[in-house]
């Protein structure tokens, strides 16, 4: 039985004495998001969206931790969510969608490759997420560790 995400993420927002009004589930670019509601998101975001990693990182090693072993042989468990506060992490993925629709359409004008600043992974997954299905254009990974960015290239 898989855990309860919104009732895992309740009890740490809880523990913390975070206020909040509540809590949805949405999904945005094809990821589960779990938005928190709150009047004032500083303190639950933190410098950077520091705060806010960290939350998206205890609830997903709790709901790890309360899933039943992965079968031998199959690949390991994935927690494919995403913690947001007030739509923080929301904007960011919207903001790097049109980027990457903007830079695919400059690849399509110019007919040149267009290469993207370094990205963590799950950036790039949404760049190439976005760009899956965009005409005369194809998405690659270049580059390694924290240099690794998407390049969007020409594709007639």
């Amino acid at each position: 039985m898989k855990p309860d995400v919104e009732t895992i993420l309740k009890a740490l927002l809880d523990s913390m004495g975070a206020v909040y009004k509540d809590i949805s589930e949405v999904e945005v670019a094809g990821q589960q998001i779990y938005a928190i509601n709150v009047d004032d998101g500083k303190l639950l975001i933190g410098g950077h969206g520091d705060t806010i990693h960290a939350i998206d990182f205890l609830v997903k090693k709790i709901v790890e931790s309360k899933s039943p072993a992965p079968a031998e042989g199959s690949p390991e468990r994935a927690m494919h969510f995403l913690i947001d506060v007030n739509d923080y992490r929301t904007r960011q993925i919207k903001d790097l969608q049109t980027k990457a629709l903007m830079m695919a359409e400059r690849t399509r004008s110019f007919q040149y490759d267009v290469e993207l600043s370094p990205m963590s992974a799950y950036e790039r997954l949404i760049v190439h997420t976005t760009l899956q299905d965009a005409p005369n254009v194809k998405t690659e990974s270049q580059g390694e560790g924290h240099n690794r960015r998407v390049v969007i290239r020409y594709a007639a």
